[in-house]
């Protein structure tokens, strides 16, 4: 979907304009095909055979971080091509991939939500923002999925005026083009189904206090009601009570961890509020029905 969003826009607008106006180049190490998550295989041109003659190089990846090891050639041939002056972008979780080639230091950047949390464990001095694109000069990063036809709408209009890139994004249907800090997920409402302004606050608050989850009383003050009253609006609206969800949202977010970043399972445990490795494998099977050295093996 990233790859399709970002591409086919550049190939409507050559149609509409009736003249080559972008060309797309599919780029690997190797040159090898790539195929996409959903089977189809992309022929592809080796990307150390690229130069300053390319405009913008984005660099488009999905699945887990482990998977990308395998990708490690390409931070050399990035760095390259950013010295010669060639635009660099990184679109779903690409920039995870800039990050580790060094191209995200002191810029303003985004991520796919899901890999924003291993991006934060193997970078700690970066800080993505949560919107759908972010244009910083000659980086741009997109959040992915439908998120790049947005980012597309900006820079077709940045160079051939909005009027022609109202008519690509007309051209799909796609009405609704959302400012690049839009969010990238349902309101914190829709995903919990609660519309409670009290309960949405304690349970924002609880993705945010994950490494040092904060007690029922101090969440109960943050949403100015009591621990009582707090713990009766878990049980008439949530399926689970205070302290169950709190920990789920940690489990949650370790299970992330586990699958996406290289911390031993003692450091996952302490990022997700956890006082012993032997404490958080316990809650951990309890949850998901396995040890965590069981998702690791």
């Amino acid at each position: 979907m990233s790859y399709a969003s970002a591409t086919e826009p550049l190939r409507a607008a050559n149609l509409i304009a009736q003249t080559p106006l972008y060309e797309v180049v599919p780029l690997s190490i190797g040159g090898r095909s790539v195929v996409s998550s959903s089977g189809f295989s992309i022929p592809c041109r080796d990307i150390a055979r690229v130069g300053s003659d390319y405009h913008t190089i984005f660099v488009v990846a999905g699945g887990n971080p482990e998977d990308w090891k395998q990708a490690a050639g390409l931070h050399p041939a990035l760095r390259r091509l950013s010295r010669q002056g060639v635009r660099i972008g990184g679109i779903s979780s690409g920039s995870y991939l800039l990050a580790a080639s060094g191209l995200l230091d002191g810029r303003d950047f985004t991520i796919h939500w899901e890999h924003a949390p291993a991006l934060a464990e193997a970078f700690p001095k970066l800080a993505p923002r949560q919107a759908r694109y972010v244009l910083d000069g000659d980086r741009i990063t997109c959040g992915g999925g439908v998120a790049p036809l947005d980012m597309m709408h900006a820079l077709i209009a940045g160079r051939m005026g909005q009027a022609f890139a109202r008519r690509v994004s007309d051209w799909y249907l796609h009405t609704a083009v959302a400012e690049p800090g839009g969010p990238q997920r349902g309101s914190s409402a829709e995903r919990f189904g609660t519309h409670h302004p009290a309960l949405v606050t304690v349970l924002e608050t609880m993705e945010t206090t994950i490494e040092n989850p904060l007690s029922r009383r101090d969440m109960a003050r943050l949403a100015g009601i009591s621990p009582r009253h707090l713990d009766r609006l878990f049980a008439e609206q949530m399926p689970a009570g205070f302290l169950e969800s709190y920990r789920n949202i940690r489990l949650d977010h370790a299970r992330k961890l586990l699958e996406q970043s290289p911390l031993a399972i003692s450091e996952v445990a302490f990022a997700t509020g956890f006082s012993s490795a032997s404490h958080f494998s316990r809650a951990y099977k309890q949850r998901f029905g396995i040890q965590p050295k069981s998702v690791r093996a």
